[in-house]
């Protein structure tokens, strides 16, 4: 008789759980997968270093065609049958899934997520496990499918081009919920997902499965630019092969099943322009439309008229960032969205780049610039006498020294960071672009020698830096290596190993903002692009504290007439409630501002933009910003923010302690407590990168006077402990002392160090074991050694 509490618990899922399902009617070669990871893992960033965090794993996903209806979590037989309930739950509501089990081998817990009784959650025998025609049925009634034809709708397979791919979990949650919706008769529809997350492939799969099931005959992609077409009849779309056609020239061919097209290209402010009413107002059966947050969203669009004209087709807009203001909603069109992938789910998930903010402000834009009196430009005309700031820079008024400062500031950061590193610079508008690239080329004199193309101005006014821009995404291209540019390359370009991006630009609109950091947030780990920066120099990072940068979208709603502003702003004023700085905790005094009136009283006019120089322009203050695990901004010193996560991990020192000394693994500690949101480089930056993490953590956590690595190390030789060991092994250990001072405990926790000097002097790594008698009595001296290292004195 088997002693179920002394197997693992893959033993107690060949054992047990997986022959129940089998026995439940499923076929274990097409319905049933087994430990399933979903996401790619959180990159972590620490200086130029990076490393994945764990994937979320499912350990049993069943199927019923491509839809995933069921999850099953396990635990060992030293478990409740309940025990994995909770984990379940997360990764279903995670994963849309319906059913959701636990079981420990004995039988299984049931939570139907279909019902809201005492129904909910059922105990179960092995033998009892439903069959897959009943748990169909549960996740039809999940997802509101009661006709036939919805039913054929969400049975029809993806497409396989046969090299393995397969949307990722949040694209099939995207095309299903897309296609089911449709089969429920829903004609509007709206997919919010971060850009980066693929929502070309994502509409490639809605249509496909529409078309193959017979529901949408004839479709029709549109988007606003022509990159945005190339791009998907080369990629995903290449498969619709001789059915697909590009409108071009005005030129209709009513032979084809797929239309991809540029609104421009069907519509216009001539009647006899608009191409698309060449088409009847039935032809086409579904119309998808990329980047949906820019014409088709205003009501009174050029490009909504092509919209209406086709009312009766299914409408679905895609876009990483709907746009919400009082003239135009992308939900008032749509309806709420059948699914949102947000930006910071992508970056936990491991599917986007995670970011880095260095801010970087100027004297003249924190403290105003007023020309001295008589202050002419470089035409000879007197500067209007008034205070300039950020937001009159390089509109109104063009300081030289200013753009140079930035350039300089740009290119000290490519010096230290990668010098061919992919960089944006979004500028003010086409004449701020063009002035960019001129002083970033002085600044990058010698790259700039041996190609000019090192730096070029990528805007839709300059035809040779549009040509270049194939280039500039391309990651097999080296040059351009910088693309300065105003709004050209603000959406729907995919730079997949652009490592900065700067910010000069003044980005007063949300959706513009995350449009732009869009540039940055994909990943290609063949070239190693696993994270980004921004360089901001105008405060548009100040847009990261608004709820709808990484939110679901809002309606904003005009104000009624009956809200009198002026009575808002006097109720503000006499407030008697203490405004308390979250920081210091000290009241903040309100006072008013200090306003110094222009001397001349004209009345305002739009005055031709100013260009001066001889103005003192530097650095006020740069620092760098670190991003907890929710994406917000650390406000604490970054001292207090690691006490407080050790902290919440660790009762006390006592507590700590524990559980390193007793760890088999210290790299596992560390691994956890990065996890956790620990910067552990950063603050071995902070204190002294000589000092173990062990010390570390006792200094910041629990006030402890910290040991360099070198002096614990010194501290075990002192005590000579080695003498029990034979004279070989007493080498080896030594080595891994030295190892240990150089490098930390991680790299002597490792067989891999036995490969490297000088313990490859000592021979192989079986070699070098054999001297301690066997591998396990080589892993208890390494551990003890370990405890010697942190033994008190």
């Amino acid at each position: 008789m088997i002693d179920k509490k002394k197997l693992s618990e893959r033993d107690i899922c060949t054992k047990f759980i997986t022959p129940a399902i089998q026995n439940a009617g499923w076929n274990l070669q097409s319905q049933v997968l087994e430990e399933v990871t979903f996401t790619d893992g959180k990159i972590y960033v620490r200086g130029k270093l990076t490393a994945r965090g764990e994937r979320k794993r499912a350990d049993y996903l069943l199927y019923y065609q491509d839809n995933p209806i069921a999850i099953i979590e396990a635990k060992d037989n030293k478990h409740s049958v309940r025990a994995g309930i909770q984990q379940a739950l997360n990764y279903a509501r995670i994963l849309d899934i319906p059913s959701v089990f636990s079981s420990n081998g004995d039988g299984f817990v049931y939570h139907d997520r279909t019902v809201n009784d005492d129904s909910i959650e059922t105990e179960l025998a092995l033998e009892d496990f439903p069959s897959p025609e009943a748990l169909w049925m549960k996740y039809k009634h999940y997802k509101g499918i009661v006709t036939e034809q919805g039913e054929k709708i969400a049975l029809q397979k993806y497409f396989s081009d046969g090299s393995g791919r397969k949307p990722r979990y949040y694209q099939q949650i995207a095309i299903n919920r897309t296609v089911e919706a449709i089969a429920n008769g829903q004609n509007r529809i709206l997919l919010v997902m971060a850009t980066g997350t693929g929502k070309t492939y994502t509409a490639f799969q809605i249509i496909h499965r529409l078309w193959k099931s017979g529901a949408k005959k004839r479709i029709l992609f549109l988007a606003d630019r022509t990159a945005l077409i190339d791009q998907t009849k080369r990629g995903d779309f290449k498969h619709f092969k001789d059915k697909m056609t590009v409108v071009k020239n005005r030129m209709i061919d009513k032979s084809y099943e797929i239309y991809l097209a540029l609104y421009q290209g069907l519509s216009g402010a001539d009647e006899d322009a608009n191409a698309y009413k060449q088409f009847s107002p039935d032809f086409f059966d579904l119309i998808i439309i990329d980047e949906c947050h820019r014409g088709s969203a205003k009501e009174d669009s050029a490009w909504r008229e092509i919209l209406t004209y086709f009312k009766n087709a299914t409408h679905v807009g895609l876009t990483a960032t709907p746009k919400e203001t009082k003239e135009t909603s992308n939900t008032e069109y749509f309806g709420e969205p059948v699914y949102t992938y947000s930006l910071k789910q992508g970056i936990d998930d491991g599917f986007l780049a995670p970011y880095k903010v260095i801010r970087v402000v100027l004297n003249v834009d924190a403290e105003g610039y007023r020309p001295e009196q008589g202050k002419t430009d470089k035409d000879g005309n007197e500067v209007e006498d008034r205070i300039y700031n950020r937001k009159d820079f390089d509109r109104s008024l063009v300081i030289d020294e200013r753009t140079d400062t930035v350039a300089k500031k740009v290119t000290e950061y490519l010096k230290g960071f990668d010098r061919f590193a992919k960089t944006i610079i979004f500028c003010v508008d086409i004449d701020h672009a063009e002035r960019m690239r001129n002083a970033i080329a002085r600044h990058n004199a010698d790259l700039v020698s041996e190609n000019y193309k090192y730096v070029m101005q990528i805007t839709g006014d300059n035809e040779e830096g549009k040509r270049e821009l194939d280039n500039f995404i391309n990651p097999e291209e080296k040059y351009p290596v910088v693309a300065t540019t105003s709004e050209l390359m603000t959406t729907g370009v995919d730079a997949q190993t652009c490592k900065v991006i700067v910010l000069d630009a003044n980005i007063n609109s949300m959706t513009k903002f995350k449009q732009i950091v869009g540039r940055g947030t994909r990943i290609n780990e063949e070239f190693n692009k696993l994270y980004f920066t921004i360089l901001d120099f105008r405060n548009a990072t100040d847009n990261f504290a608004d709820p709808e940068f990484d939110g679901h979208p809002l309606r904003v709603k005009p104000i009624t007439e009956d809200l009198d502003l002026e009575t808002i702003i006097d109720e503000e004023e006499t407030e008697d409630t203490p405004i308390i700085d979250e920081v210091t905790g000290d009241e903040i005094i309100m006072a008013p501002a200090v306003v110094r009136e222009p001397s001349s009283k004209d009345e305002y006019q739009k005055r031709p933009k100013q260009y001066v120089n001889g103005v003192d322009v530097s650095i006020l203050v740069s620092r760098e910003l670190y991003f907890d695990n929710d994406g917000k901004p650390i406000t604490t010193s970054l001292k207090d923010y690691t006490k407080n996560i050790i902290q919440k991990n660790f009762a006390s020192l006592d507590d700590f302690l524990l559980k390193w000394n007793t760890s088999d693994k210290k790299e596992a500690i560390i691994k956890e407590l990065q996890e956790q949101g620990v910067m552990v480089e950063s603050l071995y930056e902070a204190v002294d990168k000589q000092v173990d993490l062990f010390d570390l953590v006792c200094h910041v956590a629990f006030d402890q006077p910290p040991l360099t690595r070198k002096e614990r190390a010194n501290n075990v030789k002192k005590r000579n402990y080695f003498t029990k060991y034979g004279e070989q092994a007493r080498k080896v250990l030594e080595a891994l002392l030295d190892k240990y001072a150089d490098e930390g405990v991680e790299n002597i926790e490792s067989f891999d160090v036995l490969r490297v000097k000088p313990f490859d002097d000592f021979g192989s790594p079986l070699e070098i074991i054999s001297h301690f008698g066997n591998k396990q009595k080589y892993l208890d001296a390494v551990k003890e050694l370990e405890n010697e290292l942190y033994r008190k004195a």
